[in-house]
């Protein structure tokens, strides 16, 4: 087969306008996916934005449909439609046909948009060629106006491209309705999630417009408002729990990325407190999440440092030869929205999830620690409150990180290396993952017994040695320093969920290392054994939940009372009503005691009553058991005082005759 290697002028072509977002939507939108889909809600809603922060209406109406179809609806003066005579073109195929359309390019972001969230005039057409249909409805000058587009193209019946009818009630605005196309977008459901996200934080940063979603799958209507925006939002978040008031700065200004580019406004304002219980950082850039920062970002990670470690050490706070804090002991305790705008923006793609203007990262950064020295003149109190807690959480911070060094050399020796053997476990011959069991046993007594008593084939042993830790008591470095938990762990394989933020990357828990189908929990049938159980789940609850959810972890059931006939035939009963049971059937003739330790069981009754899958019996732990458990050593064993205290006063009459009290 002869291949074609001609390549000349004929064989490149440009693609029409809307091919280029059809047939290409990940470069207009950043995805074919759901996110590029997502993206098409964010341009219109935008358009409408900047029609109210111009002062053009106070309401923005979004509906969210049960075919997947949106609608938007503004107060604002109504996207021009008619003709454009300096354009030579109509108005609606500016805005609708035609990408980099639209009236936000000239002094530095549009005479009509002081800061638009879109400068680049992408959003309206791009989303209409994405579009498997859109609806336009438009009031201006006294008229409605009405287009209809479809897959990109404009199939209004009329010779100008729209319909036109009188209005006479002096109504503007505009409305388009618009549903995705699935043969653009390879999906086009939008979670109801995401439409209250997007509006909650359009409320946030543009204080005084009232944002009101409708969806019709649930016929629910959500209402979004801030009056005084990012101020009202931080309190909101911090729900009184922060330790200093609010703070607010603002500044408007004027500037350069470089002495060669043109000069651009900016505004810019930042809301902020400390708070011991949650924190938060979110920045806006001209009315848009900037999820992943970028100038804003960087400016306010450099000036808290800065200030913060300045004012550490004029006070001298510092430990002699300590390291100087770091943003991350900051961002602990801090709760802070920061919300500009520009009339030039560069961002780092379309999708607008971060900006790169460097005059916006300059003037932040020295506005920022400006007002932070002046901040921590004037407010001694909160400042002494401020310096220690950052000094709190560094020293906590630099505290875990030793103690995740120790616990990854601990946790990474390998069981099957001789020289890292753990002490005194007893593993089974087969590597079948699907059927291999861990008994973890009470002591040294119940090791003997279980080894002699079990299938070596699929059974391995854990004694636990002596009680073991509280885990809701002690922390993680002190946790990890036990050594029958570590040798627990280390047994078990798969790793551990450390709840720290300080420990994040600790977080390797990972269930396809687990080698084994069960986790067995065997101890004796007395106060004692039922302690260590209890220990043993929290444990596990505390540090492998997981492993509980997806229903690994077992207790064996041991029997309360061996019952022997007058055949010499053993019967076991492992409740009240199953002793009654066997006696009423036994007729008499027949002697029964209490069951003994297991160290003291033989093998042969080990095998019977506790770790045979024909005749025992296994009490799976669900998430709801070990939760309770939980509970119930936070109330006897954990912090709780007043919880005690009020259950003894109310239940303490029933245990009477089980205390130590004479």
């Amino acid at each position: 087969m002869k291949k074609n290697h001609d390549y000349g002028n004929e064989s490149l072509s440009t693609l029409e306008e809307k091919d280029k977002v059809r047939l290409r939507p990940g470069v207009i939108f950043g995805s074919d996916g759901i996110d590029g889909c997502q993206h098409t809600v964010m341009e219109i809603i935008g358009n409408s934005r900047d029609e109210a922060t111009e002062g053009f209406g106070d309401l923005i109406e979004v509906i969210r449909f049960k075919d997947q179809s949106i609608e938007v609806k503004d107060q604002g003066r109504g996207i021009p439609i008619e003709w454009n005579p300096k354009e030579k073109k109509y108005n609606w195929e500016i805005v609708f046909c035609i990408l980099y359309g639209g009236g936000k390019y000239e002094n530095n972001g549009g005479s009509n948009y002081q800061f638009s969230i879109g400068l680049n005039g992408l959003g309206t057409a791009a989303t209409q060629f994405a579009s498997e249909y859109m609806d336009v409805t438009v009031f201006r000058d006294g008229y409605e106006y009405d287009l209809h587009f479809q897959k990109g193209e404009n199939v209004t019946d009329r010779k100008n491209g729209y319909r036109k009818t009188k209005s006479d009630d002096g109504h503007t605005g505009t409305h388009i309705k618009w549903k995705p196309d699935l043969d653009v977008f390879n999906d086009i459901h939008i979670s109801l999630d995401f439409f209250q996200r997007v509006l909650k934080r359009q409320a946030i940063v543009n204080k005084g417009i009232t944002f009101k979603l409708y969806d019709e799958e649930s016929r629910e209507t959500y209402t979004y408002f801030y009056e005084n925006g990012i101020s009202d939002y931080v309190d909101e978040f911090s729900e009184e729990t922060s330790f200093t008031n609010l703070s607010y700065f603002e500044l408007e200004t004027t500037g350069r990325d470089r002495e060669d580019k043109p000069e651009y406004k900016v505004k810019l304002e930042l809301a902020f407190c400390f708070n011991n219980e949650k924190n938060l950082l979110e920045y806006y850039h001209n009315s848009s999440f900037l999820e992943h920062g970028g100038s804003p970002d960087k400016a306010v990670k450099n000036a808290f440092v800065y200030a913060i470690d300045k004012e550490i050490n004029k006070v001298g706070k510092y430990n002699k030869g300590e390291k100087k804090i770091t943003f991350q002991d900051v961002e602990d305790s801090l709760i802070l929205v920061s919300n500009t705008y520009s009339t030039i923006t560069s961002y780092e793609n379309q999708t607008k999830k971060a900006i790169t203007n460097i005059f916006i990262k300059e003037v932040m950064n020295d506005f920022l620690k400006e007002n932070l020295e002046i901040y921590f003149i004037e407010n001694k109190i909160e400042t002494e409150k401020v310096l220690e807690q950052i000094l709190v959480n560094k020293r906590s911070r630099e505290k875990a990180e030793k103690t995740r060094i120790d616990i990854r050399k601990k946790l990474s020796k390998k069981i099957d290396n001789i020289s890292n053997r753990v002490k005194k476990f007893v593993d089974c011959r087969s590597k079948d993952k699907n059927i291999r069991e861990l008994f973890i046993v009470e002591g040294d007594s119940a090791l003997g017994s279980t080894k002699m008593g079990r299938d070596a084939n699929f059974q391995a042993i854990m004694p636990v040695r002596g009680k073991i830790l509280n885990c809701l008591k002690s922390d993680y470095e002190k946790i990890f320093k036990n050594d029958i938990i570590t040798d627990l762990l280390r047994v078990i394989g798969c790793g551990v969920e450390v709840k720290s933020k300080h420990l994040k990357d600790l977080m390797d828990f990972d269930m396809e290392k687990m080698s084994w189908n069960k986790l067995i929990i065997c101890t004796d049938a007395d106060v004692d054994g039922y302690q260590i159980r209890c220990l043993i789940i929290t444990m596990l609850y505390v540090l492998t939940p997981t492993m509980i959810e997806d229903g690994y972890v077992y207790i064996a059931e041991s029997p309360l009372y061996e019952i022997i006939d007058g055949k010499g035939n053993n019967h076991f009963a492992y409740t009240e009503e199953e002793k009654s049971k066997i006696i009423k059937k036994l007729r008499g003739n027949f002697r029964i005691q209490r069951s003994k330790g297991l160290g003291e069981n033989e093998p042969e009754m080990m095998w019977e009553t506790t770790m045979c899958p024909n005749t025992r019996r296994l009490i799976k732990v669900t998430p709801v058991d070990a939760k309770a458990t939980k509970d119930a050593f936070e109330l006897f064993l954990g912090e709780n005082l007043a919880g005690r205290k009020q259950f003894i006063e109310e239940y303490g009459y029933k245990y009477l005759d089980r205390s130590d009290v004479s």
